[in-house]
């Protein structure tokens, strides 16, 4: 009998190998806004709001219709997840045209998200949006002054304003099928998280892919190392003179759209 209880014994300890070291990982956490410090994976479930410096050493999960905002300085090692009608909110902690200290290890990736606030951040794995969007309301879509060492695709949003605006992308860029469909009903002095009440029609200055300068002057120019592809926006990618946009430096190919950008 005690021969049996050992080999049983055994067997467990087997299975827990077998199972490899994520067995013994810290469990994983639900987003507490009041959260600080070190963490494993976290998942978001409705409105998580941190103030305070975090490092999430795991993946971050936002669950479908959820809302993230990093106020204090946010470190993933892993991925970033967003589900459906969620929203993102990273970075925004540094002067235009610079880096902050936030950054993601490995690939940010939203599917059908309300929308995305990504700004001056380090991303070192691809960038990837996939559908969502709204019309009942008016959201922004921006993309700011972030460095993107793998690709940074954004397909399908609808919505108010979306823009790319003084990026560096290590592979390629492709914006296509994204909708303007609404313009703000009144003043709109920020978006984030409620949006503002929506008018029907197209917002002129969406669809901005562009570096950050004056004629002639790259203030922040958008690099990106790959091809930069565009097709089938609504309106069409453009670099937006009016709103101190210049040419894409592009080391690749510059294709649809974009040619021209």
């Amino acid at each position: 009998m005690k021969k049996l209880l050992i080999l049983l014994g055994c067997g467990a300890l087997l299975m827990l190998g077998l199972t490899g070291s994520g067995a013994f990982a810290a469990p994983e956490e639900t987003c507490d806004s009041g959260m600080s410090g070190s963490h494993g994976s976290v998942t978001v479930v409705g409105p998580c709001f941190v103030g305070a410096d975090v490092t999430i050493n795991g993946n971050l999960t936002l669950t479908d219709g959820s809302i993230f905002a990093g106020f204090g300085t946010v470190e993933v090692t892993g991925n970033v997840t967003v589900g459906k009608d969620a929203q993102l909110f990273l970075g925004w902690d540094a002067d235009e045209g610079e880096l902050g200290p936030d950054t993601v290890g490995g690939n940010i990736v939203a599917n059908q998200p309300l929308s995305l606030y990504i700004g001056n951040v380090t991303v070192h794995g691809n960038l990837v949006s996939n559908g969502g969007g709204t019309a009942a309301r008016f959201y922004n879509f921006p993309i700011k002054d972030n460095r993107v060492d793998g690709n940074l695709v954004i397909h399908g949003w609808t919505g108010g304003w979306w823009g790319l605006i003084a990026n560096s992308v290590g592979g390629n860029v492709d914006v296509s099928n994204n909708r303007s469909v609404v313009q703000p009903a009144g003043e709109c002095e920020g978006t984030f998280p409620r949006g503002c009440d929506a008018a029907p029609g197209a917002d002129t200055d969406a669809a901005e892919v562009q570096s950050r300068g004056i004629p002639g002057v790259f203030l922040n120019p958008q690099h990106i190392s790959g091809n930069l592809i565009c097709h089938g926006n609504s309106p069409s990618a453009q670099v937006n003179a009016l709103d101190a946009g210049a040419a894409n430096v592009v080391d690749g190919k510059k294709i649809g759209e974009c040619a021209g950008l």
